[in-house]
């Protein structure tokens, strides 16, 4: 398998207050079995690995469970598992090309069943309750996530794409059960400032904020300045409306301000996206979901650069303008 040049240097922080640490780079599994080959997926896993990456992030969604199932295979043959702490998730799920949410015990428990068969192991470090689910009580949902810890098939637990408010109820409810809420993922990009208040109840709380999609669905990257190039996701039948959100006038400018950035860091405007989000008060790691190992190496080559204060200063006034 093709590697990157590199040595293992990649920071790591503590997500929250626990006591477990995390390179501060990601890597998604999203467009596994669908954008990336088996092939390539393997290659991705493995570079990482080399550069120092810990955090890899799946779910049963990702690839219609192909993403879990290769992270599986490559855990079993090409990466130590114990070198990387392995997040996955449940609550969500597609069916014939619709978006389905089931956060009950049941289903919850059925689908961590199932992805750790697919994963090959008895238990995932990290399980999140996918999305907020308004059809079921907060408390059932969560009692599946300390059932998990309980029995070992989980050794934290979190939640994904919660606002700030619920996930602070979820971590008051968990910390009543003795179970410590260790992560809440957002998305976080210049482009989109939810997280600012899944941040404030991070540092208020404790848990560690883990931000996914820093290039803003890749359109901080520029690469849609022009146009959608016909391999991007957003030409994509799998992603259908990815990116759509964030191609207007006032997006196109957060683009031009990324690209003003990196022209003056001499970088690519996609590690100035990275270390801005990386690097917000709160955040414990970002996630990259990486399709080719160029666009790896880039997200692994910003890992070492940290923004002028005054850069940051203008891309927030930017970002909240």
């Amino acid at each position: 398998m093709a590697g990157v040049d590199t040595v293992r240097a990649m920071r790591q922080r503590r997500l929250g207050s626990s006591g477990l640490t995390v390179s501060t780079l990601g890597l998604g599994t999203l467009t596994w079995g669908d954008a990336v080959d088996h092939d390539t997926a393997g290659d991705l896993l493995v570079a990482y690995h080399e550069a120092g990456g810990t955090l890899v992030d799946t779910a049963p969604t990702y690839g219609d469970g192909l993403a879990e199932l290769w992270l599986g295979e490559l855990l079993t043959s090409a990466v130590p598992r114990e070198d990387l702490v392995v997040v996955s998730k449940a609550g969500l799920h597609w069916h014939v090309g619709e978006r389905h949410v089931d956060s009950s015990r049941r289903g919850m428990l059925r689908s961590l069943e199932a992805s750790l068969q697919r994963l090959r192991t008895d238990h995932v470090d990290v399980w999140l309750a996918h999305v907020w689910d308004p059809q079921v009580p907060l408390e059932e949902t969560l009692g599946a996530l300390e059932y998990a810890v309980h029995s070992g098939r989980a050794r934290y637990v979190g939640v994904s794409n919660y606002r700030g408010w619920q996930a602070a109820r979820a971590f008051s409810i968990l910390e009543q059960a003795r179970i410590p809420l260790l992560m809440a993922q957002i998305e976080s990009s210049l482009m989109a400032r939810a997280m600012d208040e899944v941040l404030a109840a991070g540092n208020g709380l404790g848990f560690g904020v883990v931000g996914w999609a820093p290039l803003g669905r890749g359109v901080l990257t520029g690469k849609y300045r022009h146009g959608i190039p016909a391999d991007s996701r957003a030409a994509s039948r799998s992603f259908p409306g990815f990116q759509q959100r964030f191609l207007t006038d006032r997006h196109r400018g957060l683009v031009e301000a990324a690209h003003i950035a990196a022209r003056g860091l001499d970088v690519p405007a996609a590690s100035v996206a990275l270390a801005w989000a990386r690097d917000r008060d709160g955040m414990s790691a970002v996630l990259t979901g990486p399709r080719t190992l160029g666009q790896l190496r880039t997200a692994i080559d910003a890992d070492s650069l940290t923004l002028p204060a005054e850069v940051r200063s203008a891309l927030d006034d930017v970002s909240l303008g």
